[in-house]
């Protein structure tokens, strides 16, 4: 599976409320960054997550960083919102799954991260 197919497999299965096509959409561990927190979480955590926030969110625009690494700027909804909020998310795919799911307030500050990502692979 290609990164852009992963990603919309993600996007499907999170705005779907799929808990269990969620789970398999993901590594385990994912690493993922929010509101809330970062670090590594469980396929089941992460689905967890979904069924809890109640999250939707509709991509916007797509921004390619590597051949593992793409930033998505995505309109998010959850079941309180009034209106959408505009984020980015840095996703990192391996596998066929999403690895890493990094929520950020703008499209700025998730490129930034994520050239700095691959950055960091390309010296390892």
């Amino acid at each position: 599976m290609d990164l852009e197919a992963a990603i919309n497999e993600w996007h499907e299965s999170v705005n779907e409320g799929d808990l269990r096509r969620s789970a398999d959409a993901v590594g385990d561990p994912v690493v993922v960054l929010g509101p809330k927190g970062a670090g590594p979480i469980t396929s089941a955590q992460f689905a967890d997550w979904v069924d809890r926030s109640g999250i939707r969110l509709k991509p916007r625009s797509w921004h390619p960083v590597s051949d593992r690494l793409m930033v998505v700027e995505e309109d998010a909804t959850w079941p309180e919102s009034t209106g959408p909020t505009r984020v980015a998310t840095v996703f990192r795919v391996g596998g066929g799954k999403v690895t890493a799911a990094l929520r950020l307030p703008d499209l700025k500050s998730a490129l930034e991260l994520a050239y700095l990502c691959r950055e960091m692979a390309a010296t390892e």
